[in-house]
């Protein structure tokens, strides 16, 4: 079986599984207990907040441990407009685009519905690139008052496009509006410091890099008000009540620290080859195939392709057949009949949209791998028509 969608999920790597144990064992105290195994708890929290920290490039304190990348977008990007309104006193007003996740989407809407806030959407380029112009354009005409928030998402997890987060960062910052960037994909493939990024606020999940499934974190820079989502005992410093799952932020801080030590080995930076190799492969064998997303300014093993004349779950079906696992898409609007609003946002037809496949795969993944991958789609898609021709 050759998996090629990571961008789905990852295995959970066995150093977080070993370093979670001995947190759902013997050092199963709470982390608010003043005894000694309520400590011991504390204090793997806390080592697990400094690994954050080290993986993101800012404090500890800035760190806040969540259930993941959806929890994590809706704090930040509830949390910040709110507090910004509330108690800074702008304006009810963000600014997005229309190719985010849906965790991003439908909290930009909640504040819409139910706080009364006005929402731009920065149109992209066909390749899903924002414009610094754009959303500068989207900031000089907001509502008096101005912008409250900017979110937009790191790189893009249908089409792979990865955006220039600091550019546009530095031009809400013009405006005096505060910036946060969906990482959940980015964090597992690129470098991130969020200084250099030059954002306010960060959301990732674990499970994109290696952690288990319901573990992430957001950085939130100091100083700012953040509306919390939980209410309770004030833990993780008022942003997030609710007892620490501690086994799962150890976890979180060992995949994160394993993935920081790949990065700098030079097995692991030649480990990408392979992507560029995957996509001639599959564009040569598929005349009529389509790279979606930016040609050059996207995720590394990453490649998403719209096949006109097939169907996108029906070639799915045939590369399982085959061995390959891959995806339509995002797997959070997995079993929804409407075709991907990305694709859609970025001009593609409602058949294209349904005609997209995406495949992402780790560093494990070999180049001989990618190639019998890429020859199983030719074939899988020629089984497709053949379907097709049929009915």
């Amino acid at each position: 079986m050759i998996l090629l969608d990571a961008a789905a999920t990852t295995p959970v790597r066995r150093t977080a599984l070993e370093a979670a144990w001995p947190y759902l064992t013997g050092t199963f105290g709470n982390p608010s207990s003043v005894h000694e195994p309520g400590l011991a708890a504390a204090r793997g929290l806390a080592a697990a907040r400094e690994a954050g920290a080290a993986f993101l490039g800012c404090r500890p304190a800035e760190v806040t441990f969540t259930s993941g990348g959806t929890e994590g977008a809706n704090l930040c990007i509830k949390g910040l407009a709110l507090g910004a309104v509330l108690e800074s006193g702008r304006g009810r007003h963000v600014v997005t685009t229309r190719i985010e996740h849906e965790a991003v989407l439908e909290s930009v809407a909640y504040l819409a519905r139910v706080h009364g806030f006005a929402v731009s959407y920065v149109e992209t380029d066909a390749s899903g690139l924002v414009a610094p112009d754009e959303l500068r354009a989207a900031l000089l005409a907001a509502p008096a008052g101005g912008t409250a928030l900017v979110t937009i998402g790191w790189a893009n997890n249908e089409v792979g496009t990865v955006q220039d987060v600091a550019a546009l960062a530095s031009v809400a910052h013009e405006a005096g509006a505060l910036f946060h960037t969906d990482a959940v994909q980015a964090a597992a493939a690129l470098p991130v410091d969020v200084r250099a990024l030059g954002v306010d606020a960060l959301s990732f999940s674990g499970h994109k890099l290696g952690a288990p499934k319901g573990s992430g974190a957001v950085f939130v820079r100091a100083g700012l008000p953040l509306e919390p989502l939980l209410h309770g005992g004030g833990q993780e410093r008022g942003r997030r009540s609710g007892t620490e799952n501690v086994a799962w932020a150890v976890a979180l801080a060992a995949a994160c620290t394993e993935l920081e030590r790949e990065r700098r080995s030079s097995q692991t930076r030649a480990s990408g080859g392979p992507g560029p190799d995957f996509v001639t492969t599959v564009l040569r064998q598929l005349p009529g195939a389509r790279l979606t997303g930016h040609p050059t300014q996207r995720l590394p093993r990453h490649a998403s392709f719209v096949i006109p004349g097939v169907n996108g779950e029906t070639v799915l079906l045939e590369l399982e057949r085959r061995g390959v696992i891959a995806s339509a898409g995002s797997a959070c609007a997995a079993g929804r009949a409407e075709p991907s609003h990305v694709l859609l946002a970025l001009g593609y037809t409602a058949d294209e949209a349904s005609a997209a496949l995406r495949f992402s795969w780790t560093a494990e993944v070999t180049a001989e791998e990618l190639a019998e991958a890429a020859n199983a789609l030719a074939a899988s898609v020629a089984a497709a028509n053949g379907f097709v021709r049929r009915q």
